[in-house]
């Protein structure tokens, strides 16, 4: 795969090492093993896959070369470069201006960009109607263009369908930039729907046996479908993409449940007429990093931290994953860890950050164990900064930097 030149701050010589010797090691990543950083009355497990991923990575290659080569011109960012709070602020300082933010509400209005800025779209990509409004502005929209390959492959999956004549099914956050992304793209040829869950997409099964009627289903549905919808005609062929950054399991329970449901219809031998297979649209590094979180969960452990930005949507899946299992906090950095007792974190389901006590264990005979992953746009170094703040409370530097050496040089290739 592909090597790419990010700013040597967002790597880190604990990580970094760890990575490259378990990718020589399970070339096929197929081990999901956690692994254990010992450091006496604590251990520390890192999930085999985590942090930044191939299309965090390209981004940031092209912003930073996009930066450093273009001085004196002015750089717009059509939103958050990715969903992290420290390379987002980074890019800030360098003078990068936000047209708006990630719900789209702008903070630089159209009529001050022109022809000679320079606007970068984010690695969520963007719509079509906003590629038209910089396009009539003269401004090269590839050249600066980050959209992860990933996102481009469904969008492309749903082009070629509506190339079929099926419907578009997105599973997805009808607010998050890449849903709302893809689903400009594929309404472009292809009738169009968002739902967030099963539940929304239970919601659909009355529509594709034609049990409800044209006006129960905008007003169940408004807001999420495209324009000229009609539900008597357009749930005849339907296949399924996803918003690569949610729960790989959610969109296979979605797209399996909905294509029982069009069984019912048509039966067996018709169902390929009706239904498309749509497997290959689901995201190498989000199946990775969920894989390997659920890995790490069979380790016995006493809590999880979870480190990235609270509005990363493959981060809380992460977060919910861990939930299931054990006490977990979700963390932006090192600093939302407070002190020794003090922790504050982010509940989604609140959409608000808490301030939790004694969330370390006491120390006993027995190590304290914690599990640690991040999400895709989390720099490595930040999860350094985190092991060694928490080893901290239970060790002394000296005693820490001993273990990182012997665990750089355990892990140099």
């Amino acid at each position: 795969m592909k090597s790419f030149d990010i700013p040597s701050f967002y790597r880190s010589p604990i990580i970094s090492r760890i990575k490259e010797q378990r990718k020589v090691n399970d070339r096929t990543k197929k081990d999901f093993t956690p692994t254990e950083l010992d450091f006496g009355p604590v251990k520390i497990y890192v999930a085999r896959h985590f942090g930044f991923c191939y299309g965090v990575e390209n981004a940031i290659e092209i912003i930073y070369k996009t930066v450093n080569e273009n001085q004196g011109k002015r750089i717009f960012l059509l939103s958050e470069m990715i969903h992290n709070p420290k390379v987002n602020q980074d890019l800030h300082e360098m003078g990068v201006r936000f047209i708006m933010d990630t719900k789209g509400n702008q903070f630089v209005s159209w009529d001050e960009i022109g022809g000679d800025d320079i606007v970068v779209i984010p690695a969520f990509g963007t719509t079509v109607e906003i590629e038209d409004i910089l396009k009539d502005k003269n401004i090269d929209v590839k050249r600066f263009d980050t959209t992860c390959p990933f996102v481009v492959k469904v969008w492309k999956r749903a082009g070629s369908l509506g190339d079929d004549d099926y419907t578009v099914v997105i599973h997805g956050k009808s607010y998050h930039e890449e849903t709302r992304a893809t689903f400009s793209h594929a309404k472009e040829t292809a009738p169009a729907l968002v739902v967030q869950n099963i539940e929304e997409a239970k919601k659909l099964k009355p529509y594709i046996l034609k049990e409800k009627t044209r006006e129960e289903f905008f007003e169940e549905f408004a807001d999420r479908y495209s324009e000229g919808f009609d539900p008597e005609i357009h749930f005849d062929r339907i296949g399924v993409v996803n918003q690569t950054t949610m729960l790989a399991e959610d969109t296979q329970e979605i797209t399996d449940y909905l294509r029982e449901v069009m069984l019912s219809r048509v039966g067996e031998e018709n169902i390929s007429n009706h239904f498309a297979n749509t497997r290959d649209t689901l995201c190498y590094a989000t199946s990775d990093n969920q894989g390997a979180v659920r890995g790490m969960l069979e380790i016995e452990a006493d809590l999880a931290i979870v480190v990235g930005g609270y509005n990363s949507s493959n981060t809380s899946h992460l977060v919910d994953l861990c939930e299931e299992e054990l006490p977990t906090y979700h963390i932006s950095d090192a600093d939302k860890i407070l002190s020794e007792k003090l922790i504050s974190h982010y509940l989604h389901l609140k959409k608000e950050e808490r301030v939790t006590e004694d969330f370390l264990p006491s120390k006993t005979d027995e190590p304290v164990k914690i599990l640690i992953t991040s999400g895709a746009s989390c720099p490595d170094a930040m999860v350094d900064d985190i092991i060694r703040k928490v080893v901290g409370f239970y060790e002394s530097s000296s005693a820490i930097d001993e273990v990182i050496d012997s665990v750089i040089e355990k892990y140099s290739v």
